[in-house]
């Protein structure tokens, strides 16, 4: 008999937790995935890794980067997405060129969730330089996960000031928008750049 209430005890914590991970899985479905996808979001993997599948494919776009005297940088932006580590993961590659097409900004993100304590853990790596970055950590806010918006503050790791908050807008399967605000304080914010990408038609 207490073989057979440990069992049922075991099966109905499984599906506690199934539920929730389910309904989130409804809610953000994986979208349709391309030759560079490896795969798609892997039925384990936390649910919540769907909210940035709409990084994966490709993508490119046009920016705008205010300068201090006031002019505007327009330069060109590719960002390319896919699922890696079995689908539990998904890095982005991030390239910026002037519109000469000289080599503005290399990296690229990795982002995964981490379900047991709630909270993404995303790095952010500079090729140029070679330094690693942490990107909406728990001293920074975390990160915030509306229906259509992703944000989170990061300490600016390039520019000259010190903190950036980052707002992803997902407008629609074709279309996402990146925009970043800068501050020194933490609370006064003024915006800089301003990225729109769409996916490339194969």
């Amino acid at each position: 008999m207490k073989n057979y209430l440990t069992y049922f005890f075991l099966l109905v914590a499984a599906y506690s937790t199934w539920l929730p991970a389910q309904a989130a899985r409804e809610k953000y479905p994986a979208v349709k995935q391309d030759e560079q996808s490896a795969g798609g979001l892997n039925p384990k993997a936390p649910a919540e890794l769907a909210r940035f599948a709409f990084l994966v494919g490709q993508w490119s776009g046009d920016a705008k980067l205010k300068r201090a005297d006031g002019g505007t940088d327009r330069l060109k932006v590719e960002w390319d997405g896919r699922y890696v580590l079995d689908g539990y993961a998904i890095q982005d590659d991030y390239r910026m060129t002037s519109v000469a097409g000289e080599l503005v900004v290399l990296g690229m993100n990795v982002r995964a969730y981490d379900s047991e304590k709630k909270k993404w853990n995303m790095k952010w790596l500079n090729a140029l330089a070679g330094d690693w970055t942490d990107l909406g950590t728990d001293e920074m806010g975390g990160v915030r996960v509306d229906e259509k918006t992703i944000s989170y503050v990061v300490k600016e790791p390039m520019a000259a000031h010190a903190l950036t908050r980052i707002t992803f807008t997902n407008d629609s399967a074709e279309q996402f928008t990146w925009r970043g605000e800068k501050s020194n304080d933490g609370k006064t914010w003024e915006e800089f750049l301003t990225i729109e990408l769409h996916r490339r038609k194969n």
